[in-house]
């Protein structure tokens, strides 16, 4: 009888790392050394001595010459467990890091958020919290909280009409805070809550323009990087596609970013993302 196992050694004759299938005979130097013996059954190894053979549904495979060397199928099972262990664990896994890290974010940084308050207070008129409606998850509509960095008469509640370099609508303290994104920080109330994640697709005002037509026009899989709740930051982000999308490019790098962190999104993935926008954010400063 022929069995087979995979072999994982590097194939010689292309010169590349890749399995290798190997087939054998089950007769095995042991069987033909008990060959005078009483025959046991064709799916049998044993030893003469005090031990009786033992039946084995894999045959030869239980030799001990192939322990540790699993049946493809029997790989590929567990891969597929593995997988669905992994998407049933992330939702708890990740929602625990979200209430985590905001509840502490909000307790360490809360000297940081008064200071701000009063210096958004003394330097111009106004609330100092701004309310504005974006999509959430599977599109539904959330108010997102941020620190009011513009003046009220000039500001726009809609959000369409989007900041831009040297914006004239922008405090002083305003331009300090969406450098440093301290304008997100308030934001950490929303992920408490329920509404955002710390990671995920920045959320979007309803007809946000992208190449000067509404999003939900300008990409068909627009509506798609809403699957998960959005994030104070994203992997479009990280990679440099924030701020304005006049320009198509950065437009469509956009969604591709956010569909692409939905597809291979990990808590690993995540906390590398977190240390990136502390990194390149909160001590450079991008924003404007």
């Amino acid at each position: 009888m022929v069995h087979e196992y995979i072999d994982r050694e590097r194939d010689t004759r292309g010169g590349k790392r890749g399995f290798r299938r190997i087939a054998f005979f089950s007769r095995s130097l042991s069987e033909r050394n008990l060959a005078a013996d009483r025959h046991v059954g064709p799916m049998s190894l044993g030893r003469q001595g005090g031990s009786a053979a033992i039946a084995d549904p894999r045959g030869a495979l239980s030799h001990p010459a192939f322990t540790g060397i699993a049946p493809a199928s029997e790989l590929a099972v567990d891969a597929g467990a593995i997988a669905r262990l992994r998407a049933v664990a992330r939702p708890p896994l990740k929602r625990t890091m979200d209430v985590v890290g905001s509840a502490a974010g909000l307790v360490l940084l809360s000297p940081l958020l008064i200071g701000i308050a009063a210096a958004i207070k003394l330097n111009s008129a106004g609330p100092v919290i701004f309310r504005q409606a974006r999509y959430g998850v599977n599109g539904e509509l959330f108010y997102t909280l941020k620190f009011r960095s513009m003046y009220v008469a000039k500001q726009d509640t809609t959000g369409v009409a989007q900041t831009r370099k040297n914006d004239p609508r922008i405090t002083p303290v305003g331009r300090f805070l969406r450098r440093s994104n301290f304008d997100e920080l308030p934001q950490l109330w929303n992920v408490l809550k329920g509404d955002m994640s710390l990671v995920g697709p920045r959320p979007h005002v309803p007809g946000m323009l992208a190449a000067g037509v509404p999003y939900e026009e300008f990409d068909t899989r627009y509506m798609d990087r809403h699957q998960v709740r959005p994030g104070i930051t994203g992997l479009a982000q990280v990679n440099g596609f924030r701020g304005e999308t006049t320009e198509e490019y950065h437009a469509r790098m956009r969604v591709h970013y956010d569909l692409e962190y939905i597809r291979s999104q990990s808590t690993r993935g995540d906390l590398k993302i977190l240390f990136q926008t502390v990194w390149k954010e909160f001590t450079k400063g991008t924003g404007y």
